[in-house]
């Protein structure tokens, strides 16, 4: 029988990349400065820290919007 079944998958960062997060302990805008298999490196685009994760992120929409944001 077959179930609602929710599919995700991992977004393939690619250096250079503007992202927004739009929740979560990592939330707001980050450029991606480094991407291997199992990490990200993202770059505050205000302060210039640089932030080494776990892959996390799963792709969710793309639209226009203003980076770095005025919030």
């Amino acid at each position: 029988m077959n179930k609602k079944i929710l599919f995700f998958k991992r977004f393939p960062f690619e250096i250079g990349q503007r992202i927004h997060l739009e929740d979560g302990p990592r939330k707001g805008d980050w450029e991606v400065a480094g991407v291997d298999e199992k990490k990200v490196t993202l770059r505050c685009p205000v302060s210039g820290y640089e932030a080494h994760w776990d892959r996390f992120c799963y792709f969710v929409e793309e639209k226009q919007a203003a980076w770095p944001s005025a919030e």
